[in-house]
């Protein structure tokens, strides 16, 4: 799925995914620079990211897999 990784004026990282409308911020992440690895959404939805250079200027959007929850 697409989304877009954004971070706001106050250093908070989030991410959109158009098709859902939805926006919500980032609040773990697997690896410290965040790329190629797995991050937890608000909501609770977990995004696995492609692998990208840590200095990737931002927003952009990406080619993410979203990880199956107990609750789909």
């Amino acid at each position: 799925m697409k989304v877009m990784i954004r971070k706001d004026s106050k250093g908070v990282l989030s991410a959109y995914v158009p098709k859902k409308d939805l926006e919500e911020p980032i609040v773990s992440m697997v690896n410290p620079d965040m790329w190629g690895g797995l991050v937890t959404l608000a909501n609770g939805w977990q995004l696995d990211l492609p692998a990208m250079a840590a200095d990737t200027p931002l927003p952009i959007t990406v080619e993410a897999r979203k990880l199956a929850s107990a609750e789909e």
